[in-house]
C-alpha cells in the first residue's frame, strides 16, 4: 500500500506493479500529482542533467550521505530515460534543469497515471488515511493502514509518501510526520524551506516586481558571513525572492528562523569598490551639470534610484559636479552593500519544499525501510531531506521511491 499520490508515491506503485506486486494508492485529493502540477512554475522540473552522482550530491543541503545509495540505485539519467521510455519527450535548460519539451507538467502525470492503469494500480482517491496500523509483539511490525471512517486496510507493506507541509493548497498538512511519530520515529521539526525572505525595511515594498541579475547576495550574523550567492534577487511586497534568495533559505534557514540577520546586495560584483568609483567619476565628469538622478539612471534601474538616492542622504535634484566626495563613497558604499533587515522565512504557503521531516537516522538508506518497524517505509519529502532549486528535490523523491520499490 502507498500512501500519498504524488511524485513518490505515483513512481513507486509503478515500479511495485511492475514487479508484480498488487498495489493500491491512498491519495486524500480528487486527482494524482497535485503538487507535481505546479512545480517549475507549472512546467515540472523532473530532475537536473549534472554529469554525476556526486553533482547530484553536492546539491543536497540536508543529509546528503544518507542518499548515496538511492542516487545510484537511481540515477538522474535513469529517470530521464524513464519518462522517455513513457512517451514524455525531455528537454535540459540553463542550469541542468530538465523538463518536459511540452513545457507542461500534466504530461509528465498523464504519463504516470497511464502507466499505473496500464499496470492495474487500484488507486482510491479522497481517501483520506488516519493512521498507520501495526501488529502486536515485542517488535511490531506494519500491519495496514487505518481509514479516517475507522476502515482498517490490511497489507504486507506500507509505504508513506504523503510529502512535507510546503503548499498546503495542494492538501499538503504533514500528515506523514505524525504517522512516524504515532510510530516512535523521530521527526525533524519542519520548516519552510526553498522560500522567500521577510525583509523589515519599507522601501523594499517600494521596489516589488523588480529583478536585479548578476548580483551577489550574502547574509550575515555580526561580522560572521553566514551565506552568500551570486545570481539574480526578486523585489517582492514582503522581502526578497529569486534564485539567490531561495538558494540562502535553503542552506540557513533554521539560522534565519532563531532571530533576524543582515542582508547585504552588492549591485556590481563584478567591480571592485576602486573600479566602481572610477565609473562614478567617469559619469560625472562626462555630465557635470546634470542632475544626480538623471546621471544615475546609467548606474541604477530605475525604481531603484530614489531609493538609492533617499538612503545616501543626497539631493536627486543636486547637479553631479556639487556632489562631494564623501557623498560620492556613500554612494558606492550602497551600491557595494545595500543593507536590509532579515526579519524570517516566508510561511508553507509560499515555500517550494519543507526542510526536516522523518529522521533519516531511523531509516535505512538502501531500501527506505524504518529500522524499528519492519515492512514500514518512509519515501520523497516526508523524509529530513531537501536539496537547491534545478530539480534535485524531485530526484530525491525518484530516488527514494525507486529504492523503496526494489526492497
Amino acid at each position: 500500500m502507498v500512501v500519498g499520490g504524488g511524485a513518490a508515491g505515483m513512481l513507486a506503485s509503478i515500479l511495485l506493479a511492475q514487479r508484480g506486486c498488487s498495489v493500491h494508492v491512498f491519495e486524500q485529493n480528487e486527482r494524482l500529482g497535485k503538487k507535481l502540477f505546479i512545480t517549475g512554475k507549472g512546467r515540472c522540473n523532473v530532475t537536473n542533467a549534472c554529469d554525476t552522482v556526486e553533482d547530484l550530491l553536492r546539491a543536497v543541503v540536508s543529509n546528503p550521505k544518507f542518499l548515496y545509495s538511492a542516487f545510484y540505485q537511481c540515477s538522474n539519467h535513469q529517470i530521464m530515460e524513464f519518462f522517455e521510455s513513457l512517451g514524455v519527450p525531455l528537454k535540459v535548460e540553463r542550469g541542468g534543469r530538465v523538463f518536459p519539451k511540452s513545457d507542461k507538467s500534466s504530461d509528465v502525470i498523464r504519463a504516470l497515471e497511464q502507466r499505473m492503469k496500464k499496470l492495474r494500480v487500484n488507486v482510491h482517491l479522497q481517501t483520506r488515511v488516519r493512521g498507520l496500523v501495526l501488529s502486536g509483539g515485542e517488535k511490531p511490525g506494519i500491519k495496514g493502514i487505518r481509514l479516517m471512517n475507522g476502515t482498517v486496510v490490511e497489507g504486507a507493506r506500507v509505504l508513506v509518501a504523503t510529502g512535507g507541509r510546503s503548499y498546503p493548497t495542494t492538501g499538503a498538512n504533514g500528515s506523514g510526520h505524525l504517522f512516524a511519530k504515532e510510530t516512535g520515529h523521530e521527526v525533524v521539526p519542519p520548516i519552510p524551506s526553498l522560500a522567500p525572505l521577510l525583509v523589515r525595511e519599507e522601501y523594499v515594498r517600494r521596489l516589488a516586481g523588480l529583478s536585479l541579475r548578476n548580483i551577489r547576495f550574502s547574509v550575515w550574523e555580526g561580522k560572521k558571513c553566514l551565506y552568500e550567492e551570486f545570481g539574480e534577487l526578486l523585489f517582492t511586497h514582503h522581502g526578497i525572492s529569486g534564485p539567490v534568495v531561495l538558494s540562502t533559505s535553503a542552506v540557513i534557514g533554521r539560522r534565519l528562523h532563531e532571530g533576524r540577520a543582515k542582508g547585504l546586495i552588492d549591485l556590481k560584483p563584478a567591480l571592485s569598490e576602486e573600479q566602481l568609483d572610477a565609473r562614478i567619476l567617469r559619469e560625472f565628469d562626462k555630465n557635470p551639470n546634470k542632475r544626480l538622478k538623471n546621471v544615475a539612471a546609467s548606474l541604477y534601474p530605475a525604481s531603484l534610484i530614489p531609493v538609492i538616492l533617499q538612503l545616501s542622504g543626497i539631493s536627486p535634484d543636486r547637479p553631479v559636479h556639487t556632489v562631494s566626495r564623501e557623498e560620492r563613497r556613500m554612494l558606492l558604499g550602497l551600491t557595494k552593500a545595500l543593507p536590509l533587515t532579515i526579519e524570517g522565512v516566508a510561511g508553507f504557503r509560499e515555500a517550494i519544499i519543507t526542510k526536516g521531516g522523518v529522521s533519516v537516522r531511523e531509516i535505512d538508506p538502501s531500501t527506505m525501510e524504518s529500522r524499528s518497524v519492519p515492512g514500514l517505509y518512509f519515501i520523497g519529502e516526508v523524509l529530513d531531506l531537501d536539496a537547491l532549486t534545478g530539480g534535485y528535490n524531485l530526484q530525491i523523491a525518484w530516488s527514494t521511491a525507486w529504492a523503496a520499490a526494489n526492497a
